[in-house]
């Protein structure tokens, strides 16, 4: 068990993310994930092959990344183990697997920008999703930027701490390569049905757990936000989250939804397709910037229960 390492890069990314300067020099392990995926893509998914082939060679893409990931993850684990101040050196490379801070920064940034034009917030949340943003008015970008803050909080903070908790780097490692490879290629579109089929489910395989913890901590720590509610958090929940299009993200957008007294979800555009997705709570409708900012209140001290929950693993013996 790795709990102390998971809790320390939580610790270290909340508090000092990761640096612009080291991004501008080497980049950041999604970069060469992705640099990874798109060589693979270019060289193996060819429109002339076969559905068959093209799911075949989506398989063995998301197979090399796992491997790369787990040699890569092992190898670095083993070289901070030999240094001196090794495990302050694991937790800082472990820290730039998280997202808890890049995440709120880039969500707190719609807010921002909706208090000056709607134009401004659309461009800011078109930063963050990957929807058609052109035509959401002032309530469709505050509640796009909340859903994406409620999935990417299972997605971008919780599952790499858990994967990290319970296997260390080479498992966060792993996680991340894979949750890469959904984001580019596992899409249900002409060019990605069969190739992206092999990452799209083991992406969905491997989110189960984080994206039900990660509904968790939002109902545990709506209590300690005036006005909103865990009751109403688990309740729309068990009511709600099946709903959703993906088995996963529908767990933090309800609890989310059910907390802040909000209704989330809804139809959608990418570029020319229209996608009816489901409504997920039964509050207001309408969200503004102020409801982005309760939103980020209740993330922050759902993090924060992350944390306690890696402590309490760490004074078990984990």
């Amino acid at each position: 068990m790795h709990f102390a390492l998971a809790l320390a890069a939580l610790v270290v990314e909340g508090g000092f993310g990761y640096p612009e300067a080291l991004y501008r020099r080497i980049g950041h392990p999604v970069v060469w994930f992705g640099a990874l995926i798109s060589a693979l893509d270019d060289r193996l998914n060819h429109e002339s092959d076969s559905f068959d082939r093209r799911r075949l060679m989506g398989a063995a893409t998301t197979g090399v990344l796992v491997i790369t990931a787990a040699i890569a993850g092992g190898a670095l684990a083993k070289l901070c183990g030999l240094a001196t101040g090794g495990q302050a050196l694991l937790a800082l490379l472990s820290s730039s697997l998280m997202a808890q801070r890049s995440l709120h920064e880039h969500v707190e940034k719609v807010a921002s920008a909706l208090t000056i034009s709607l134009e401004e917030g659309r461009r800011a949340v078109s930063q963050i999703v990957g929807r058609d943003v052109s035509l959401l008015d002032e309530s469709g970008v505050a509640r796009a930027a909340i859903e994406s803050l409620a999935e990417n909080f299972s997605d971008g903070v919780v599952a790499p701490a858990l994967f990290l908790a319970f296997f260390g780097l080479p498992g966060a490692l792993i996680y991340k390569a894979v949750n890469t490879a959904d984001s580019m290629i596992g899409h249900k579109s002409a060019r990605y049905l069969a190739f992206g089929q092999a990452a799209a489910r083991l992406d969905d395989a491997l989110n189960l757990l984080p994206a039900r913890l990660a509904a968790g901590l939002i109902a545990l720590a709506a209590p300690f936000l005036q006005g909103a509610s865990a009751a109403d958090a688990i309740r729309i929940v068990r009511r709600d989250a099946a709903l959703h299009a993906s088995p996963n993200a529908g767990w933090p957008e309800a609890a989310m939804a059910g907390a802040l007294g909000l209704q989330l979800g809804g139809a959608r555009a990418y570029g020319s397709e229209q996608v009816a997705g489901a409504t997920l709570g039964d509050g207001r409708r309408a969200a503004a910037a102020a409801d982005i900012d309760r939103a980020l209140a209740l993330y922050r001290r759902a993090n924060l229960g992350l944390c306690a929950t890696l402590a309490l693993g760490v004074m078990a013996g984990f």
